[in-house]
């Protein structure tokens, strides 16, 4: 399973936070020249997108781009909820509305993103 990507939402609309957590692997390195020759391929390919948002923080969303067979997105919603409270929100030099930029707080949303593509869910206590 995979989880592709974390995005923050303030309530303005305004992407404060963007992590890209799967990168597929080049399998070769392609260069181009003109004209470029086009082939273009239809993919079977879905991306499930999870909205959260939690009562305490007004306006802020977190959005989640992930494989449709990951499991327990709900619940990667809700410690993603956790984790900004406790980096971002207790961070004295973070300002609402702005752009998170808190070591900390990426450490541990990569963490939880490990953590939820190796076990598929997340339990009440962790």
């Amino acid at each position: 399973m995979a989880i592709f990507s974390v995005y923050v939402v303030n309530k303005a609309g305004g992407l404060i936070y963007q992590l890209d957590s799967y990168a597929p692997r080049a399998e070769t390195e392609k260069t181009f020249s003109y004209p470029l020759d086009l082939l273009l391929k239809l993919h079977d390919e879905r991306v499930l997108v999870a909205f959260g948002q939690r009562d305490g923080i007004r306006g802020i969303k977190f959005v989640v781009l992930a494989d449709p067979r990951q499991s327990g997105i709900d619940s990667l919603l809700r410690k993603i909820y956790e984790i900004y409270s406790d980096f971002a929100l207790k961070n004295p030099f973070y300002s609402l509305e702005m752009p998170i930029r808190c070591e900390l707080f990426d450490q541990n949303l990569k963490l939880a993103l490990e953590v939820a593509e190796k076990a598929g869910t997340f339990g009440p206590g962790s």
